[in-house]
């Protein structure tokens, strides 16, 4: 066998993100794109916002000489400094530019922290479902993921939290808004959460780090506020990336920030600008970062993600779906009617209907629905739907 036996493994298990997507290709080439109703990726479907255009043009026509170099492991100095003005005005925390590494995107920043803080066998613990490639990332640099349950609506469970913590717990991961629920984790129950970890940090004898994905901070509805993880608990870090709330997944582009009350900071820092180099990333692209700095707090309309979710829901609930209505990101979490979600899931595909099976997500019984498609999508999908739920009932 050429190719390693771990890489076999995996690939044999697969996503099933992308085993879906590729069905789809498959289909829509049989079929025709019109014809094949395709919620399985969460690619953003609304354009890049105008001032992220003009600031791209801006700043390619204004390149000069070492603007495509190197530059520190951490990123452009004026770069982290811009970021972390926004971010002192969003975490309520002051924080200053020796806080930010720049990166490419949150799985690069989720990447780097892990490389930067665990030791093998060292655990992460994550609520579950969850985006399930958190499972490869802690695996890259030796620790292991756990999967902890939430309650029956998603929001944490924090006495299953604290049963699932030992003393090889090193990270406790949470991703706010929530990939696959949309459900955005409360400030008394973070608020909650940081004081277990106090508790558990000093039980173990070691620091136990929270770890914030955050690529859909922004993307949220009916006024609903993601709390700040830095306020509720000194040991925190933050990941996170442009690619959802400026539809620009492609460029790569995303940073980690950490808490300046974090006990061992400037070693932790130290440790994350050495593994983006070593993990082969060296430094975040040079283009991208000068760009973001200039359009900090800018994103699409999420009015329209809003809307989208409403057509949604409104669509399923009147088809015989149950499910918690999302807060934010651009998913919906159903349930299936029956246990086996894999095959409730290859139902709505022989409808044309392509979504992913909540086991991929460690959420057995649910289907997850990514909304950012056009209006049309949704619109002709809903005669399918009730049709394969009507078999099922």
């Amino acid at each position: 066998m050429t190719v390693s036996k771990k890489i076999n493994e995996m690939m044999a298990g697969g996503s099933w993100i992308r085993k879906m997507f590729e069905a789809g290709a498959k289909l829509k080439a049989v079929h025709g794109d019109d014809n094949v109703f395709d919620f399985s990726l969460g690619n953003p479907s609304l354009p890049p916002p105008e001032k992220f255009t003009v600031a791209l043009q801006e700043t390619v026509s204004t390149c000069g000489p070492g603007d495509h170099c190197y530059m520190p492991q951490t990123g452009h100095p004026s770069v982290c400094e811009s970021i972390a003005a926004y971010m002192t005005r969003e975490q309520g925390v002051p924080l200053t530019g020796g806080e930010i590494i720049m990166t490419c995107g949150a799985a690069g920043a989720l990447n780097v922290i892990f490389k930067a803080l665990l030791d093998p066998g060292d655990e992460v613990l994550v609520p579950a479902p969850c985006f399930v490639e958190y499972k490869f990332y802690a695996d890259n640099h030796g620790g292991v993921l756990k999967f902890v349950n939430t309650h029956a609506d998603f929001t944490l469970d924090l006495m299953a939290m604290e049963a699932a913590i030992t003393p090889n717990t090193k990270i406790v991961l949470i991703n706010s808004p929530n990939n696959p629920t949309g459900q955005i984790y409360s400030h008394d129950s973070l608020v909650a959460l940081g004081r277990l970890l106090e508790r558990k940090s000093r039980d173990m004898g070691h620091v136990i780090y929270l770890v914030s994905d955050e690529p859909y901070r922004k993307i949220v509805f009916d006024g609903a506020v993601v709390p700040s993880i830095f306020q509720c608990y000194p040991q925190s870090i933050i990941a996170t990336s442009y690619a959802k709330d400026l539809s620009i997944p492609g460029e790569r582009i995303g940073f980690a920030a950490i808490n300046p009350a974090a006990a061992h900071k400037d070693e932790i820092m130290a440790g994350m600008a050495l593994a983006n180099r070593i993990l082969g990333f060296v430094n975040a692209p040079a283009l991208m970062q000068r760009v973001v700095a200039c359009i900090q707090g800018v994103h699409v309309d999420m009015k329209e993600y809003e809307r989208k979710r409403d057509l949604l829901c409104d669509g399923l609930s009147d088809a015989g779906y149950d499910f918690v209505r999302p807060s934010g990101a651009f998913y919906l979490f159903p349930k299936t009617p029956i246990s086996d979600d894999v095959a409730f899931v290859g139902a709505l595909q022989e409808e044309l209907i392509l979504v992913v099976p909540g086991s991929g997500f460690a959420g057995p019984g649910h289907f997850r629905i990514a909304f950012c498609v056009d209006d049309k999508t949704i619109i002709n999908a809903m005669p399918g739907f009730k049709k394969v739920m009507d078999r099922y009932k």
